[in-house]
């Protein structure tokens, strides 16, 4: 990361959300109850200005008014979890792909395994939508937030709920 690193913790449909950032993009967005909930970086400085478009977008994301996001990201992650992330931003609003048409669009129909891993370290989900990668069988699988988070936001853009 970059020289200043700023993170703030917002309250939305979905729990507390951690969101981190730097000069480059955003870095990070953490579940407060998630699987890999973590304290922010000791060397992060608390301050939300640097985040209010972050957290603008998401607002009106959980409203039902955005179906995507146009923020600088900055994930890191190996050169294939970048693919892989990078993919999911194509995902339309709304819709749903399996773990396999995803291993077949990145060029490596045997790679859903490898995919699904990717998939599930996902530093910026919501605004990078891995929650939109189900199961071949069209079943629900893990998700960073939780199963219901995952199905809480499908249903938000299926139009089936509004989250504010």
């Amino acid at each position: 990361m970059s020289a200043a690193t700023y993170f703030t913790r917002i309250e939305s449909p979905v729990g507390s959300l951690l969101l981190a950032a730097d000069d480059v993009g955003l870095r990070r967005i953490e579940f407060a109850n998630g699987r890999s909930a973590s304290l922010p970086d000791p060397a992060w400085k608390e301050d939300s200005s640097p985040l209010e478009e972050v957290i603008r977008q998401l607002r009106a994301y959980f409203a039902g008014d955005l179906d995507s996001f146009d923020l600088p990201l900055a994930p890191e992650g190996t050169a294939f979890q970048l693919k892989v992330w990078n993919l999911l931003c194509d995902i339309p609003y709304g819709e749903t792909i399996s773990y396999g048409e995803l291993a077949r669009r990145i060029g490596n129909p045997k790679a859903s395994r490898a995919v699904g891993l990717a998939n599930g370290s996902n530093p910026i989900p919501i605004v990078i939508p891995c929650h939109r990668v189900i199961g071949s069988n069209g079943k629900l699988t893990g998700y960073g937030g939780g199963l219901p988070i995952k199905e809480k936001l499908l249903a938000l853009e299926r139009r089936q709920l509004r989250l504010l």
